[in-house]
């Protein structure tokens, strides 16, 4: 089959590269022409696709990057993996809508769309299949099918890949299902079918807001435990024993990415457009997630101050400025915010990270660096904010003066847990 992948970022192109080393003729769509021309060359930019994969798909002449549209044209299959990122609190649907639009010219009868980019429960029947309709003149379920199927990927994840994680799939009527089910069969070891895009559009947002209202929790946990002079790593370790009733989660800086900072709150605009009622669960949560770090740069000014120092003029080592471990990706991070904070307060900011290498909202105020004796022994107080693996922990603690140490990795004298 043809098949067509609109958007071409973490979700996208591990999804065209899986198709086309499936077997399918895919193209790959985006808007961003330097993206074009890095996969055109064999570079990838997603950690999760390596460019020996990227290279041999290319080679064998199964995966084509356009930033034309016009490259759509005759698609079989077409997935659309745009973002769906939040605009002053709320859902901006414009990519989403851009690339229905697009797809629509392209659109033939027995065709089958399916969007993966996370949304509230109606978006597929209420918003995309307006836009296929209207601007191909074919009738959803009637002509072309139509369904619905929440991207999984987790980056730097080794065990549960695109391939083995199992993948809810849903269509607007049987057909739709079956045809979006079949094609996923063909890239994916397990489908979960359900009844209609609204539960797996539902079934999305409730995956990330479990993960997000249990990690408030524990965030809060943590900084009430450190009030109360209590360990609650420890405390944490002593209820997982539980058998069962309990799932431990763990604190940290604050959340990031898509999934966490983003995701919850398009249910959220939902429930209350919908129903006007208020999702509190979520709203507390997005309270306390998103003003993490501002409690790690608080700790950071007490931790200072017990040594007689002011944050203003203090030299701050930041490692990590992805918001998760062994990946590049810093959409979100709260290492942004925190360096944000710190330079307000008068800080000399530094940070380093071997997996961001594209651009961050922290580069005009953040020296970036390698994590070198020197600048360790340098830093008035170092803080680990992304525990990748490539930082050498006994290096930290040899060389660090004060490290604050928001990941549970190091030890010392000289440490400080969240």
């Amino acid at each position: 089959m043809k098949v067509v992948v609109v958007g071409l970022g973490y979700v996208g192109l591990p999804l065209a590269v899986r198709s086309a080393q499936a077997g399918h003729q895919v193209v790959g769509y985006d808007v961003d022409g330097d993206r074009v021309k890095a996969l055109s060359a064999g570079e990838s930019y997603i950690e999760d696709v390596g460019p020996e994969d990227l290279r041999a798909v290319l080679d064998a002449g199964t995966f084509r990057p356009f930033a034309e549209a016009r490259a759509c044209g005759g698609f079989d299959v077409a997935l659309i993996a745009v973002p769906t990122p939040l605009r002053e609190g709320l859902p901006d649907l414009s990519y989403t809508e851009g690339a229905a639009r697009t797809l629509a010219r392209y659109l033939r009868p027995g065709a089958t769309v399916v969007v993966e980019s996370t949304t509230y429960p109606g978006t597929t029947e209420e918003l995309v299949a307006p836009l296929l309709e209207d601007g191909s003149g074919l009738i959803a379920g009637t002509d072309f099918h139509l369904g619905y199927s929440p991207e999984r990927i987790d980056p730097g994840n080794a065990t549960w890949t695109l391939v083995t994680t199992p993948k809810i799939v849903s269509g607007i009527d049987e057909a739709s299902r079956e045809a979006v089910r079949s094609f996923y069969d063909t890239i994916v070891e397990t489908t979960v079918p359900v009844r209609s895009p609204r539960t797996a559009e539902l079934a999305k947002l409730l995956e990330n807001t479990f993960r997000h209202v249990n990690i408030a929790l524990v965030n809060e946990i943590a900084m009430f435990a450190h009030g109360l002079g209590v360990d609650v790593w420890e405390a944490i370790d002593a209820a997982s024993t539980k058998p069962f009733g309990f799932m431990p989660f763990t604190p940290g800086p604050g959340v990031g990415g898509h999934c966490l900072p983003i995701d919850p709150s398009y249910l959220s605009w939902r429930v209350e457009r919908a129903l006007g009622q208020n999702f509190r669960f979520v709203e507390l949560a997005n309270d306390i997630n998103g003003h993490m770090p501002d409690y790690v740069v608080q700790r950071v000014s007490t931790a200072l101050n017990a040594r007689r120092k002011p944050v203003n003029g203090s030299s701050v080592l930041l490692l990590g400025l992805a918001y998760k471990k062994n990946t590049g990706d810093a959409r979100e991070s709260p290492a942004v915010r925190a360096a944000q904070l710190l330079t307000a307060m008068g800080a000399r900011v530094s940070g380093a990270d071997p997996h961001v290498v594209e651009a961050t909202p922290v580069d005009g105020i953040v020296r970036r660096v390698e994590v070198t004796p020197d600048e360790l022994g340098a830093a008035d107080i170092v803080v680990l904010v992304t525990d990748h693996d490539a930082f050498d922990v006994d290096e930290i603690t040899r060389h660090a003066p004060l490290v604050l140490d928001c990941r549970r990795r190091l030890a010392g004298p000289q440490v400080e847990r969240l």
